[in-house]
């Protein structure tokens, strides 16, 4: 094998295409909603980089605290001789797991952004020569084929990411990772928790407006790939925690009434003066919850990890036929 391999398995126009299917269905239903991949241009990256270093986004240091402490017990628990990691982005967190695992001989890093996959290649294969990295340009919420690897192989999904899904999406997720699993291969899998109102809405309305641009960068996206006449300063970030469904939600508010034009979607798309666009839902998880998802999707959990205020979990799981019946650490 050769140290990088890159497959395409997304058609080249795929991303314009989901764009304006995303745009058009969620700009014309009620309510209003789009989901939150769309923040993720140059500029949105930057700025969720930007996030993860504010003093109120507490999850990306919790999750880091885990790995960081915890690694070595991921990697003896997984056996993993290849690393799957769904929506890999930079690849920065994956190096604790990297570095833990002495068998690995396969790094699968899955996105849609080619760039972000090639630049993340190139650094690890600078540092890790040796390692075989195989990266996808895919959309891992449509299915996906692994190519073959050796196994066992260790599914990571980290970030809380699985939050950004609503339950019947994350329940169709849970079971296509599933089918990927053979005997003897686990899921880890990130879950931000539910904890005190203040301190989750204080992590998406932070006192110095930064999450406020990410939120209002998703109309600067469609302005500049659709042609729309939208101006974020007409709208105001709105982060508000939804105690029936436990989740945080994201909107943008019509700060008057307006109308935003899209002519590369032939759409006119009327405001009220107040109304609100949804753009992210940020689920939060109990630990019981998660083992109770993964169960109907027919994966057990078998160990769980928080940090030390106990803020952010990371699960293992595998195939629920093929588990130790050992105790699960806590």
């Amino acid at each position: 094998m050769s140290p990088f391999l890159l497959t395409r398995t997304l058609p080249e126009d795929a991303t314009d295409a989901a764009l304006r299917s995303d745009v058009l269905h969620g700009l014309t239903r009620t309510p209003k909603e789009l989901p939150p991949k769309w923040f993720y241009d140059a500029r949105g990256s930057e700025l969720f980089e930007e996030i993860t270093r504010l003093p109120e986004y507490y999850p990306s240091r919790a999750e880091r605290e885990i790995l960081a402490a915890r690694a070595t017990e991921i990697a003896a628990a997984s056996g993993a001789r290849t690393l799957v990691e769904l929506g890999s982005g930079s690849s920065e967190k994956t190096r604790y797991l990297l570095d833990a695992l002495p068998g690995l001989d396969s790094y699968v890093p899955v996105d849609v952004s080619e760039s972000a996959l090639t630049g993340a290649a190139q650094a690890l294969l600078a540092e890790r020569p040796a390692l075989n990295v195989h990266a996808l340009i895919a959309d891992f919420t449509r299915g996906l084929a692994l190519p073959g690897t050796p196994g066992p192989r260790l599914v990571a999904f980290l970030g809380g990411t699985i939050g950004n899904l609503l339950p019947a999406e994350r329940a169709v997720f849970l079971r296509s990772v599933r089918s990927l699993l053979a005997p003897g291969d686990s899921l880890l899998l990130g879950t931000d928790l539910v904890k005190d109102e203040g301190v989750l809405v204080q992590a998406y309305d932070d006192a110095a407006g930064v999450t406020a641009e990410f939120n209002k960068n998703v109309l600067a996206v469609i302005a500049r790939e659709l042609g729309a006449d939208v101006d974020p300063a007409d709208f105001d970030h709105v982060a508000r925690w939804d105690s029936e469904n436990e989740w945080i939600e994201m909107r943008l508010r019509a700060r008057s009434a307006l109308t935003v034009k899209i002519p590369e979607l032939d759409l006119v798309v009327p405001f009220e003066a107040g109304e609100e666009l949804r753009t992210e839902v940020s689920a939060k998880f109990r630990q019981e919850g998660v083992r109770k998802e993964l169960a109907d999707a027919g994966m057990e959990l078998t160990h769980w990890w928080t940090d030390e205020e106990g803020r952010f979990a990371l699960s293992l799981a595998t195939s629920g036929d093929t588990v130790s019946r050992r105790p699960m650490p806590r």
